[in-house]
C-alpha cells in the first residue's frame, strides 16, 4: 500500500529555502544535469525548490519501503522522475546524474519513443529526460535508508513525451 503524504507536510517541505544556491549538493546536481545538457546543445536547467521539496519526500518514501517505485504519474501531474538507488553514503551527485547519461551510449536522434539503438526507450529513457529540450526546471533530493541513498529528481515539464523530437 502507497503511503501517501499529508499536503500540510509537503507545503511545510516546500516553503525551506532551500536553494541550489543554499545546498552544495543540489548545486552539483543541477551542474551535473546542466553539464550533459550544454554537451547535448540544449538549454539549462532552473533549479525549482517545489520540486525538491516534492522529490525529498518521495525520497524519503523510497528510503523508508527499501526499493524503487516511480510516483504515481496522475499526481504528478505533468512532472518528468528519475530514480536512483545505490549504497548508503558512497555515491556523490555527479556519479549518480552520471548513471542516467550513461545511457546515452543507446541513444539515437529521432522521434521519441525510437531513439533508442536496442529498441528499447527505457534504456535511453532516464538521459532523455536528463536532455529533453522542452524540460526548464529540476528539483532533486537523496534520503538514505537502511542500506541504500535513493535519488529522486524531478523535472518540469516532463520529457519523454511520445511522437516529440528528444533535442
Amino acid at each position: 500500500m502507497k503511503r501517501l503524504f499529508p499536503l500540510a507536510l509537503l507545503a511545510l517541505v516546500a516553503a525551506l529555502p532551500v536553494t541550489a544556491q543554499t545546498n552544495p549538493f543540489a548545486a552539483r546536481l543541477l551542474a551535473a544535469h546542466n553539464a550533459a545538457r550544454a554537451e547535448a546543445g540544449t538549454p539549462p536547467l532552473e533549479w525549482n525548490p517545489r520540486l525538491a521539496a516534492e522529490a525529498q519526500a518521495w525520497a524519503e518514501h523510497l528510503a523508508e519501503i527499501g526499493r524503487m517505485e516511480h510516483s504515481d504519474r496522475d499526481t504528478r501531474a505533468g512532472v518528468g522522475e528519475n530514480l536512483w538507488m545505490g549504497s548508503a553514503g558512497r555515491f556523490g551527485a555527479e556519479f549518480m546524474v552520471g548513471a542516467f547519461v550513461a545511457e546515452r551510449q543507446h541513444y539515437r536522434p529521432g522521434t521519441f519513443p525510437h531513439v533508442s539503438t536496442t529498441g528499447q526507450w527505457s534504456d535511453v529513457g532516464h538521459y532523455t529526460q536528463v536532455v529533453w529540450r522542452e524540460t526548464r526546471q529540476l528539483g532533486c533530493a537523496v534520503a538514505r535508508g537502511a542500506r541504500d541513498d535513493f535519488l529522486v529528481c524531478r523535472y518540469w515539464p516532463a520529457g519523454n513525451v511520445y511522437d516529440r523530437e528528444v533535442m
